[in-house]
Formats: structure tokens, C-alpha cells, sequence
């Protein structure tokens, strides 16, 4: 099976298990194509973790969860040295915790100490964790889908700069549609009566593009869709394109007075290479070779609402992060 038919059935398999949220599904297909970490943000209900499980039971990879609470240690996400004692010799070995798998839940993410944050920052930039005087390496591929609620912010240790900045993209997610919301009611009841009945004889051959186990998605289609998407063209005037785009994030007054008063901080270089990266695993899925200017405006909201800091006057006059890059889109010269 083409890499790109494995990702599209993917996609389909994960709107089942996710009904009327099939944004966010595509955005945390593209995250994982473009080999970064997805920070999800939604109202409690919203089906952030069962997207995230979905994925999961449609991979071929280990899968981990963490969730966050403020009494949490960094030695309950890294692991940390044990003392093991045999024949009356004595030596510490390193345990490994919850962050070695290849996709990494950290749910509520914003509900864990600054300590704890810290110690996933250098997990999700350097690929490692360093307990004591040891560096250990994380396996790959490392993926970390973290959820946040925009409510019930007490009690919560807000994520830094620093560390957003780190997640290749930003998604929000809204409630479904009312039809949507209908058929979630019957797949919870089909699942509710499914949980009842026995279970049914495992078939003797994997479907066709399974993995061996029967999962949708092998490790080696990964590697295929990703070597695929580095060969996606972008050309200079995309290029320069993008760079326009971070650039009016830093300098919006150039642009217009107004967006000069919304955008406090622009996005850093981190955020051009986002943008490059996400763009083109956009275009790859929808089996095009190449970036369009379409493809890097669909993709920019993820990519920016959490790189840009609002001004006090946007967020007195209640524009969203969104709206301002709304704005900054329809600016920037399209080439």
C-alpha cells in the first residue's frame, strides 16, 4: 500500500473512533508526518484524548499516557536511578518512565509544576531525558500530544514561552456539529453494547497495509511518508513567502498601525520552520508535490496562535490570536 493511501486510511479509521472533529484528526496526522508535537486545547468533553487514543490504536508504535497533576515529580515522567541490591553488591540502574514511547499523551498538561514542564521540554527538543550524569536517548519516532483546558485556569501553571514554542502546532477544538453530535450518541451506545457481547474470533491474515499485529500503521509507511515529504518542492517564492509571514509577526506596525497594536511578540525562527514543515506534509496528504500558497495559509493558524503574544489592547478588546493572524494573512503579499 502507498505511504499516502496508509495516512488517508488512517485519517478515516481515527473519524470513526472521532466524529465531527475531522480538523483535528488531519492536524495531528500532519504533526506526526512533519515529526513534531501537537499542544491540543479544548473545553472538557471535546474528545481530545479519545483522538489521541484513537491515533494510537491505529499505530503500530508504543504508547504511553501521563496525567498531569500538581503533585507530580519529573522523576514520574523521565524515570530515575534505582538501587538494586543482589549477593550484597549494589548498584544503581536507570528505570525508564512514562515518556519513553513513541506517542506520549500528556494529558492537561498545564496542571503539572514548572519542574515537571521543564523535564518534558528537554524530552520533547533534544529527544533524550538526562537523569544524574546520564543522558539517555528517547526511541523513535517521539511524539508528545498534549491536551489543556482554557477553563479552570486555578490551579494551573500555565505553560512558558520557551516551552509552546516547542510544539510544532497549536490546535483548537470546537464542538461538533449538532448532526455530528447525534451520531457520537449512537457510536456510544454501539460501543456501549459491543463492550457486552463476547468478542470476535481474531481473523487468520492481517488486512492488506496492516501491520503484523493488526494495527493500521507500520513504522516503515512512516518512514516512507517522511522521505516523501522531504522531497516535496517548495519553491523560492514559497519560501520567501513564508519568511514574510514570521517576519510581519515582529514587525506588523509595517503592515498596518492596528497590527501593530495587537502582536506584542512575533514568532520566533522556530516558527518558519514549522510553518516549512507543516506546509508540506499539508500539500503531501492532499497528493500534491509541491507547497502552494494555499497550503501554507491553511496551515499558518496552528502554527502561529501559539508563537504570537497579543498586546493588552487585543486582549482588552477580546481579539483572539486567530483573527489578529487572520489579519496578518490578508496583509502579507501573496506570491
Amino acid at each position: 500500500m502507498p505511504a499516502r493511501d496508509s495516512f488517508t486510511a488512517l485519517m478515516a479509521t481515527m473519524n470513526k473512533s472521532v466524529i465531527g472533529q475531522e480538523r483535528l484528526v488531519e492536524r495531528m496526522v500532519v504533526g506526526l508526518l512533519a515529526d513534531g508535537h501537537v499542544l491540543i486545547e479544548g473545553l472538557p468533553g471535546l474528545a481530545k484524548t479519545r483522538a489521541v487514543k484513537a491515533m494510537a490504536q491505529a499505530l503500530d508504535f508504543d504508547f504511553t499516557r501521563i496525567q498531569f497533576t500538581p503533585d507530580l515529580l519529573p522523576a514520574d515522567v523521565t524515570g530515575s536511578d534505582v538501587y538494586f541490591s543482589k549477593d550484597g553488591a549494589g548498584e544503581f540502574r536507570f528505570q525508564p518512565g512514562p515518556v519513553f514511547g513513541n506517542i506520549l499523551l500528556a494529558d492537561e498538561i498545564n496542571r503539572a509544576p514548572a519542574k515537571v514542564q521543564a523535564a518534558l521540554l528537554e524530552a520533547m527538543e533534544e529527544r533524550q531525558v538526562t537523569v544524574g550524569e546520564a543522558s539517555h536517548p528517547l526511541p523513535s519516532p517521539f511524539m508528545v500530544l498534549a491536551t489543556q483546558n482554557p477553563i479552570e485556569q486555578e490551579g494551573t501553571y500555565p505553560l512558558p514561552e520557551a516551552q509552546t514554542d516547542r510544539f510544532l502546532m497549536k490546535v483548537l477544538v470546537d464542538y461538533p456539529a449538532p448532526q455530528d453530535e447525534r451520531n457520537v450518541l449512537r457510536l456510544v451506545r454501539s460501543e456501549e453494547k459491543a463492550a457486552l457481547d463476547p468478542p470476535a474470533a481474531p481473523t487468520a491474515e492481517p488486512a492488506a497495509g496492516q501491520a503484523s499485529d493488526g494495527h493500521g500503521v507500520a513504522r516503515a509507511a512512516l518512514d516512507a511518508a517522511r522521505a516523501e515529504i522531504a522531497d516535496i518542492h517548495v519553491a523560492e517564492g514559497i519560501e520567501r513567502y513564508i519568511i514574510d509571514i514570521i517576519t510581519a509577526t515582529r514587525q506588523p506596525a509595517k503592515l498596518s498601525d492596528d497590527l501593530g497594536r495587537m502582536i506584542e511578540l512575533g514568532a520566533s525562527p522556530r516558527g518558519g520552520i514549522a510553518l516549512d514543515r507543516c506546509a508540506r506534509a499539508y500539500a503531501w496528504l492532499r497528493g500534491q508535490d509541491f507547497v502552494s500558497p494555499g497550503d501554507v495559509q491553511a496551515i499558518a493558524p496552528d502554527v502561529l496562535r501559539h508563537r504570537i503574544a497579543l498586546s493588552y489592547e487585543a486582549q482588552g478588546a477580546g481579539r483572539p490570536a486567530d483573527d489578529v493572524i487572520a489579519d496578518l494573512l490578508r496583509l502579507v503579499a501573496i506570491p
